[in-house]
Protein backbone atom coordinates (compact mmCIF):
# COMPACT_ATOMS: atom_id res chain seq x y z
CA UNK A 1 0.00 0.00 0.00
CA UNK A 2 1.29 3.42 -0.94
CA UNK A 3 1.57 6.05 1.77
CA UNK A 4 1.03 9.76 1.19
CA UNK A 5 1.81 12.71 3.43
CA UNK A 6 -0.61 15.62 3.26
CA UNK A 7 0.54 18.97 4.66
CA UNK A 8 -2.28 21.52 4.78
CA UNK A 9 -2.92 25.01 6.09
CA UNK A 10 -5.34 27.89 5.84
CA UNK A 11 -5.46 31.46 7.02
CA UNK A 12 -7.68 34.51 7.31
CA UNK A 13 -6.55 38.12 7.47
CA UNK A 14 -9.04 39.47 9.96
CA UNK A 15 -10.67 36.24 11.20
CA UNK A 16 -13.09 36.52 9.53
CA UNK A 17 -11.48 38.24 6.58
CA UNK A 18 -9.93 37.49 3.19
CA UNK A 19 -8.99 33.81 3.47
CA UNK A 20 -7.13 31.13 1.56
CA UNK A 21 -5.80 27.60 1.89
CA UNK A 22 -2.91 25.51 0.63
CA UNK A 23 -1.98 21.82 0.66
CA UNK A 24 0.91 19.66 -0.48
CA UNK A 25 0.82 15.90 -1.17
CA UNK A 26 4.11 13.98 -1.07
CA UNK A 27 5.06 10.32 -1.43
CA UNK A 28 6.13 9.11 2.02
CA UNK A 29 8.63 6.63 0.56
CA UNK A 30 10.42 8.87 -1.92
CA UNK A 31 9.66 12.38 -0.68
CA UNK A 32 8.48 13.32 -4.18
CA UNK A 33 5.95 16.14 -4.34
CA UNK A 34 2.89 14.73 -6.09
CA UNK A 35 0.54 17.69 -5.94
CA UNK A 36 0.13 21.23 -4.69
CA UNK A 37 -3.24 22.92 -4.36
CA UNK A 38 -4.32 26.36 -3.19
CA UNK A 39 -7.43 28.48 -3.29
CA UNK A 40 -8.88 31.84 -2.34
CA UNK A 41 -12.08 31.57 -0.26
CA UNK A 42 -13.34 35.13 -0.08
CA UNK A 43 -14.29 36.07 3.48
CA UNK A 44 -13.92 33.20 5.98
CA UNK A 45 -12.46 32.38 9.38
CA UNK A 46 -9.08 30.79 10.09
CA UNK A 47 -10.71 27.52 11.10
CA UNK A 48 -12.86 27.28 7.98
CA UNK A 49 -9.78 28.00 5.85
CA UNK A 50 -7.79 25.29 7.65
CA UNK A 51 -10.53 22.73 7.08
CA UNK A 52 -10.69 23.75 3.41
CA UNK A 53 -6.94 23.13 3.18
CA UNK A 54 -7.39 19.69 4.74
CA UNK A 55 -10.18 18.85 2.28
CA UNK A 56 -8.13 20.00 -0.70
CA UNK A 57 -5.15 17.90 0.39
CA UNK A 58 -7.23 14.78 1.03
CA UNK A 59 -8.97 15.09 -2.34
CA UNK A 60 -5.68 15.57 -4.16
CA UNK A 61 -4.30 12.44 -2.45
CA UNK A 62 -7.47 10.48 -3.27
CA UNK A 63 -7.18 11.40 -6.95
CA UNK A 64 -3.74 9.84 -7.07
CA UNK A 65 -4.53 6.64 -5.17
CA UNK A 66 -7.79 6.08 -3.27
CA UNK A 67 -6.31 2.97 -1.62
CA UNK A 68 -3.27 4.78 -0.16
CA UNK A 69 -2.66 5.31 3.55
CA UNK A 70 -2.60 9.04 4.27
CA UNK A 71 -0.80 10.83 7.08
CA UNK A 72 -2.02 14.40 7.57
CA UNK A 73 0.31 16.96 9.15
CA UNK A 74 -1.07 20.39 10.14
CA UNK A 75 -0.24 23.17 12.60
CA UNK A 76 -3.93 23.62 13.45
CA UNK A 77 -4.41 21.99 16.84
CA UNK A 78 -8.16 22.36 16.45
CA UNK A 79 -8.40 20.46 13.15
CA UNK A 80 -6.00 17.72 14.22
CA UNK A 81 -7.72 17.09 17.56
CA UNK A 82 -11.20 17.17 16.04
CA UNK A 83 -10.38 14.86 13.15
CA UNK A 84 -8.48 12.51 15.48
CA UNK A 85 -11.62 12.18 17.59
CA UNK A 86 -10.33 13.77 20.77
CA UNK A 87 -12.34 17.01 20.54
CA UNK A 88 -15.96 17.56 19.63
CA UNK A 89 -16.75 19.63 16.53
CA UNK A 90 -18.90 22.30 18.13
CA UNK A 91 -19.05 25.14 15.61
CA UNK A 92 -21.84 24.81 13.02
CA UNK A 93 -19.57 26.09 10.23
CA UNK A 94 -17.05 23.31 10.89
CA UNK A 95 -19.31 20.28 11.40
CA UNK A 96 -20.13 19.74 7.70
CA UNK A 97 -16.50 20.33 6.76
CA UNK A 98 -15.30 17.73 9.27
CA UNK A 99 -17.96 15.30 8.01
CA UNK A 100 -16.91 15.92 4.41
CA UNK A 101 -13.24 15.34 5.26
CA UNK A 102 -14.14 12.07 7.00
CA UNK A 103 -15.80 10.81 3.81
CA UNK A 104 -12.85 11.29 1.44
CA UNK A 105 -11.12 8.10 2.58
CA UNK A 106 -12.56 5.12 4.48
CA UNK A 107 -12.31 5.32 8.31
CA UNK A 108 -8.92 4.19 9.59
CA UNK A 109 -7.07 5.01 6.37
CA UNK A 110 -6.09 8.52 7.49
CA UNK A 111 -3.99 9.47 10.52
CA UNK A 112 -3.38 12.94 11.91
CA UNK A 113 -0.36 14.68 13.47
CA UNK A 114 0.03 18.20 14.83
CA UNK A 115 3.27 19.94 13.84
CA UNK A 116 4.72 23.37 14.74
CA UNK A 117 4.04 26.15 12.26
CA UNK A 118 7.66 26.33 11.15
CA UNK A 119 7.39 22.72 9.91
CA UNK A 120 4.38 23.56 7.74
CA UNK A 121 5.96 26.29 5.65
CA UNK A 122 5.05 24.95 2.21
CA UNK A 123 1.33 24.78 2.87
CA UNK A 124 1.47 28.11 4.69
CA UNK A 125 3.19 29.70 1.69
CA UNK A 126 0.52 28.41 -0.68
CA UNK A 127 -2.26 29.71 1.58
CA UNK A 128 -0.65 33.14 1.79
CA UNK A 129 -0.09 33.26 -1.96
CA UNK A 130 -3.78 32.49 -2.45
CA UNK A 131 -4.72 35.33 -0.10
CA UNK A 132 -2.24 37.71 -1.73
CA UNK A 133 -3.54 37.01 -5.22
CA UNK A 134 -7.21 36.54 -4.41
CA UNK A 135 -7.22 33.48 -6.65
CA UNK A 136 -8.83 30.07 -6.63
CA UNK A 137 -6.51 27.42 -8.01
CA UNK A 138 -7.31 23.84 -8.85
CA UNK A 139 -5.12 20.96 -7.62
CA UNK A 140 -2.04 20.77 -9.78
CA UNK A 141 0.44 18.05 -10.50
CA UNK A 142 4.04 18.46 -9.53
CA UNK A 143 4.85 18.41 -13.24
CA UNK A 144 4.79 21.95 -14.70
CA UNK A 145 2.92 20.78 -17.80
CA UNK A 146 -0.08 19.80 -15.71
CA UNK A 147 -0.43 23.12 -13.91
CA UNK A 148 -3.85 24.71 -14.19
CA UNK A 149 -4.18 28.47 -14.55
CA UNK A 150 -6.00 30.01 -11.58
CA UNK A 151 -9.05 32.15 -12.18
CA UNK A 152 -9.03 35.65 -10.73
CA UNK A 153 -11.36 36.43 -7.84
CA UNK A 154 -11.42 40.01 -6.49
CA UNK A 155 -10.46 40.41 -2.83
CA UNK A 156 -13.20 41.95 -0.67
CA UNK A 157 -12.78 45.40 0.83
CA UNK A 158 -12.23 45.85 4.56
CA UNK A 159 -15.79 47.12 4.90
CA UNK A 160 -17.23 44.18 2.97
CA UNK A 161 -15.29 41.67 5.09
CA UNK A 162 -17.25 42.66 8.17
CA UNK A 163 -20.61 42.05 6.51
CA UNK A 164 -20.01 39.18 4.08
CA UNK A 165 -20.44 35.55 5.04
CA UNK A 166 -17.72 32.93 4.71
CA UNK A 167 -17.97 31.23 1.34
CA UNK A 168 -15.42 29.49 -0.86
CA UNK A 169 -15.38 30.46 -4.51
CA UNK A 170 -16.48 26.95 -5.46
CA UNK A 171 -19.56 26.67 -3.23
CA UNK A 172 -22.65 28.75 -2.39
CA UNK A 173 -22.74 30.61 0.89
CA UNK A 174 -25.39 28.30 2.32
CA UNK A 175 -23.16 25.27 1.83
CA UNK A 176 -20.63 26.73 4.23
CA UNK A 177 -22.71 28.67 6.71
CA UNK A 178 -25.72 26.50 7.51
CA UNK A 179 -23.81 23.63 9.17
CA UNK A 180 -25.24 20.26 10.11
CA UNK A 181 -27.76 21.95 12.39
CA UNK A 182 -29.27 23.76 9.39
CA UNK A 183 -29.54 20.73 7.11
CA UNK A 184 -32.74 18.74 6.58
CA UNK A 185 -33.21 15.94 9.12
CA UNK A 186 -31.78 13.05 7.06
CA UNK A 187 -28.80 15.09 5.86
CA UNK A 188 -28.07 16.32 9.37
CA UNK A 189 -28.12 12.77 10.68
CA UNK A 190 -25.80 11.70 7.89
CA UNK A 191 -23.37 14.51 8.68
CA UNK A 192 -23.38 13.57 12.35
CA UNK A 193 -22.79 9.92 11.48
CA UNK A 194 -19.88 10.84 9.24
CA UNK A 195 -18.31 12.85 12.04
CA UNK A 196 -18.71 9.90 14.42
CA UNK A 197 -17.08 7.69 11.80
CA UNK A 198 -14.09 9.99 12.04
CA UNK A 199 -14.10 9.25 15.80
CA UNK A 200 -15.03 12.82 16.78
CA UNK A 201 -16.39 12.48 20.30
CA UNK A 202 -17.54 14.89 22.97
CA UNK A 203 -15.06 16.61 25.24
CA UNK A 204 -16.45 17.73 28.63
CA UNK A 205 -16.45 21.38 29.57
CA UNK A 206 -16.90 24.70 27.81
CA UNK A 207 -13.57 24.72 26.01
CA UNK A 208 -11.41 22.16 24.19
CA UNK A 209 -8.38 20.55 25.77
CA UNK A 210 -5.35 22.69 26.60
CA UNK A 211 -3.91 24.29 23.47
CA UNK A 212 -0.66 25.14 25.23
CA UNK A 213 0.56 28.58 26.21
CA UNK A 214 -0.66 31.26 23.79
CA UNK A 215 1.48 33.95 22.23
CA UNK A 216 0.46 36.96 24.33
CA UNK A 217 1.02 40.48 23.06
CA UNK A 218 1.05 43.15 25.76
CA UNK A 219 0.35 46.31 23.76
CA UNK A 220 1.86 49.49 25.19
CA UNK A 221 1.05 52.88 23.74
CA UNK A 222 4.07 55.19 24.01
CA UNK A 223 4.19 57.93 26.63
CA UNK A 224 3.11 61.50 25.99
CA UNK A 225 4.89 63.76 23.51
CA UNK A 226 4.41 67.54 23.30
CA UNK A 227 1.66 66.87 20.70
CA UNK A 228 -0.34 64.40 22.81
CA UNK A 229 -2.12 66.81 25.21
CA UNK A 230 -3.04 68.99 22.25
CA UNK A 231 -4.67 66.01 20.51
CA UNK A 232 -2.86 66.61 17.26
CA UNK A 233 -2.50 64.02 14.49
CA UNK A 234 0.90 62.45 15.00
CA UNK A 235 1.66 59.56 12.69
CA UNK A 236 4.65 58.15 10.87
CA UNK A 237 4.77 61.02 8.36
CA UNK A 238 5.18 63.91 10.77
CA UNK A 239 8.00 65.44 12.80
CA UNK A 240 8.66 62.23 14.79
CA UNK A 241 8.53 63.89 18.25
CA UNK A 242 10.30 62.48 21.28
CA UNK A 243 8.73 61.98 24.70
CA UNK A 244 8.01 64.94 26.91
CA UNK A 245 9.06 64.96 30.57
CA UNK A 246 5.58 63.66 31.42
CA UNK A 247 5.96 60.92 28.83
CA UNK A 248 9.28 59.78 30.29
CA UNK A 249 7.73 59.64 33.76
CA UNK A 250 4.88 57.56 32.36
CA UNK A 251 7.36 55.17 30.77
CA UNK A 252 9.15 54.75 34.10
CA UNK A 253 5.85 53.91 35.80
CA UNK A 254 5.00 51.34 33.14
CA UNK A 255 8.47 49.83 33.51
CA UNK A 256 8.04 49.49 37.28
CA UNK A 257 4.61 47.87 36.89
CA UNK A 258 5.81 45.37 34.30
CA UNK A 259 8.89 44.55 36.37
CA UNK A 260 6.62 43.68 39.30
CA UNK A 261 4.59 41.35 37.12
CA UNK A 262 7.69 39.68 35.75
CA UNK A 263 5.97 38.15 32.72
CA UNK A 264 7.49 40.01 29.75
CA UNK A 265 9.99 37.86 27.81
CA UNK A 266 10.78 40.14 24.85
CA UNK A 267 10.31 43.77 23.80
CA UNK A 268 9.48 44.82 20.22
CA UNK A 269 9.05 48.48 19.23
CA UNK A 270 7.86 50.65 16.41
CA UNK A 271 10.77 52.52 14.76
CA UNK A 272 9.49 55.99 15.70
CA UNK A 273 11.33 58.03 18.32
CA UNK A 274 8.57 58.12 20.93
CA UNK A 275 8.10 54.36 20.91
CA UNK A 276 11.82 53.58 20.85
CA UNK A 277 12.35 55.86 23.84
CA UNK A 278 9.45 54.30 25.75
CA UNK A 279 10.63 50.79 24.88
CA UNK A 280 14.19 51.59 25.92
CA UNK A 281 13.11 52.78 29.38
CA UNK A 282 11.01 49.65 29.93
CA UNK A 283 13.59 47.25 28.50
CA UNK A 284 16.36 48.69 30.68
CA UNK A 285 14.24 48.03 33.77
CA UNK A 286 13.47 44.48 32.61
CA UNK A 287 17.02 43.65 31.50
CA UNK A 288 15.93 42.97 27.91
CA UNK A 289 16.95 44.19 24.47
CA UNK A 290 14.62 46.05 22.12
CA UNK A 291 13.86 44.71 18.65
CA UNK A 292 12.56 47.20 16.07
CA UNK A 293 9.74 46.16 13.73
CA UNK A 294 8.69 48.53 10.94
CA UNK A 295 5.23 46.98 10.86
CA UNK A 296 4.38 48.54 14.24
CA UNK A 297 4.70 52.14 13.05
CA UNK A 298 1.76 54.52 13.33
CA UNK A 299 -0.50 55.32 10.37
CA UNK A 300 0.77 58.09 8.08
CA UNK A 301 -1.75 60.94 8.32
CA UNK A 302 -0.41 62.81 5.29
CA UNK A 303 -1.15 66.55 5.25
CA UNK A 304 -3.00 66.24 8.56
CA UNK A 305 0.18 65.58 10.54
CA UNK A 306 0.51 68.08 13.38
CA UNK A 307 -3.04 69.42 13.01
CA UNK A 308 -5.93 69.09 15.44
CA UNK A 309 -9.17 67.45 14.38
CA UNK A 310 -10.85 70.86 14.27
CA UNK A 311 -8.12 72.23 12.01
CA UNK A 312 -8.48 69.29 9.65
CA UNK A 313 -12.27 69.77 9.64
CA UNK A 314 -11.78 73.42 8.66
CA UNK A 315 -9.14 72.87 5.97
CA UNK A 316 -10.09 69.52 4.47
CA UNK A 317 -13.79 68.92 5.27
CA UNK A 318 -14.58 66.62 2.31
CA UNK A 319 -11.47 64.49 2.79
CA UNK A 320 -12.18 64.17 6.51
CA UNK A 321 -15.80 63.10 5.91
CA UNK A 322 -14.63 60.47 3.43
CA UNK A 323 -12.01 59.21 5.90
CA UNK A 324 -14.60 58.91 8.67
CA UNK A 325 -16.98 57.05 6.35
CA UNK A 326 -14.68 54.48 4.73
CA UNK A 327 -11.59 52.52 5.87
CA UNK A 328 -10.36 52.69 2.27
CA UNK A 329 -10.13 56.50 2.30
CA UNK A 330 -6.70 58.06 2.71
CA UNK A 331 -5.88 61.26 4.60
CA UNK A 332 -5.18 64.27 2.40
CA UNK A 333 -1.83 64.18 0.65
CA UNK A 334 -1.40 60.45 0.24
CA UNK A 335 -1.56 59.23 3.82
CA UNK A 336 -2.29 55.64 4.80
CA UNK A 337 -5.86 54.35 4.94
CA UNK A 338 -7.13 52.31 7.87
CA UNK A 339 -7.57 49.37 5.47
CA UNK A 340 -3.88 49.55 4.51
CA UNK A 341 -2.92 49.82 8.17
CA UNK A 342 -5.01 46.72 8.96
CA UNK A 343 -3.29 44.72 6.22
CA UNK A 344 0.12 45.76 7.57
CA UNK A 345 -0.79 44.98 11.18
CA UNK A 346 -2.26 41.57 10.28
CA UNK A 347 0.97 40.60 8.51
CA UNK A 348 3.06 41.88 11.43
CA UNK A 349 0.83 40.01 13.90
CA UNK A 350 1.22 36.72 12.04
CA UNK A 351 4.99 37.13 11.81
CA UNK A 352 5.34 37.93 15.52
CA UNK A 353 3.03 35.08 16.58
CA UNK A 354 5.20 32.66 14.64
CA UNK A 355 8.38 34.09 16.16
CA UNK A 356 7.08 34.16 19.75
CA UNK A 357 4.76 31.16 20.09
CA UNK A 358 3.97 30.50 23.75
CA UNK A 359 5.72 33.68 24.95
CA UNK A 360 4.59 37.00 26.42
CA UNK A 361 5.91 39.89 24.34
CA UNK A 362 5.66 43.64 24.92
CA UNK A 363 4.83 45.52 21.71
CA UNK A 364 5.49 49.25 22.11
CA UNK A 365 3.46 51.00 19.44
CA UNK A 366 0.76 53.60 18.74
CA UNK A 367 -2.97 54.29 18.90
CA UNK A 368 -4.03 52.96 15.49
CA UNK A 369 -1.93 49.76 15.53
CA UNK A 370 -3.12 48.84 19.04
CA UNK A 371 -6.75 49.48 18.19
CA UNK A 372 -6.27 47.44 15.02
CA UNK A 373 -4.80 44.48 16.92
CA UNK A 374 -7.87 44.57 19.17
CA UNK A 375 -10.32 45.04 16.30
CA UNK A 376 -8.91 42.11 14.35
CA UNK A 377 -8.93 39.88 17.44
CA UNK A 378 -12.61 40.67 18.03
CA UNK A 379 -13.59 40.43 14.37
CA UNK A 380 -15.09 43.90 14.78
CA UNK A 381 -15.88 46.24 11.84
CA UNK A 382 -13.48 49.08 10.92
CA UNK A 383 -15.71 51.73 12.50
CA UNK A 384 -14.93 50.22 15.91
CA UNK A 385 -11.61 52.08 15.74
CA UNK A 386 -13.53 55.27 16.55
CA UNK A 387 -15.20 53.65 19.56
CA UNK A 388 -12.12 52.76 21.61
CA UNK A 389 -10.32 55.05 24.03
CA UNK A 390 -6.57 54.56 24.20
CA UNK A 391 -4.58 56.74 26.61
CA UNK A 392 -0.87 57.53 26.51
CA UNK A 393 1.21 54.83 28.26
CA UNK A 394 -1.82 52.53 28.53
CA UNK A 395 -1.60 48.74 28.44
CA UNK A 396 -3.79 46.37 26.44
CA UNK A 397 -3.31 42.64 25.81
CA UNK A 398 -4.35 40.00 23.28
CA UNK A 399 -3.58 36.26 23.49
CA UNK A 400 -3.29 34.13 20.33
CA UNK A 401 -3.87 30.37 20.57
CA UNK A 402 -2.57 27.48 18.48
CA UNK A 403 -5.99 26.94 16.87
CA UNK A 404 -5.93 30.44 15.37
CA UNK A 405 -8.34 32.03 17.83
CA UNK A 406 -7.60 35.19 19.81
CA UNK A 407 -8.72 36.50 23.20
CA UNK A 408 -8.69 40.18 24.20
CA UNK A 409 -7.58 40.23 27.83
CA UNK A 410 -7.05 43.91 28.59
CA UNK A 411 -7.83 47.30 27.05
CA UNK A 412 -6.54 50.77 27.99
CA UNK A 413 -5.31 49.93 31.51
CA UNK A 414 -3.78 53.03 33.11
CA UNK A 415 -3.84 51.91 36.75
CA UNK A 416 -0.01 51.97 36.85
CA UNK A 417 -0.09 55.73 36.20
CA UNK A 418 -2.18 56.57 39.29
Amino acid sequence: MREFIVEADGGSRGNPGPAGYGAVVTDAATGETLAETAGYLGVATNNVAEYRGLLAGLRAAHERDPSAAVHVRMDSKLVIEQMSGRWKVKHPDLRPLAAEAARVFPPGQVTYEWIPREQNKRADRLANEAMDGGTSASPTSAAPSAAAAPSAVPAPSAAASSASSAAPSSAPVSAVRRGAAGLPGDAAAKADADVRAARVVATPGWAPADLGAPATFVLLRHGETPLTPQKRFSGSGGTDPSLSDVGREQAERVAAALARRGTIQAVVSSPLARTRETAGIVADRLGLDVTIDEGLRETDFGAWEGLTFAEVRERYPEDLNAWLASPEAEPTGGGESFAATATRIAATRDKLIAAHAGRTVLLVTHVTPIKTFVRLALGAPPESLFRMELSAASLSAVAYYADGNASVRLLNDTSHLR
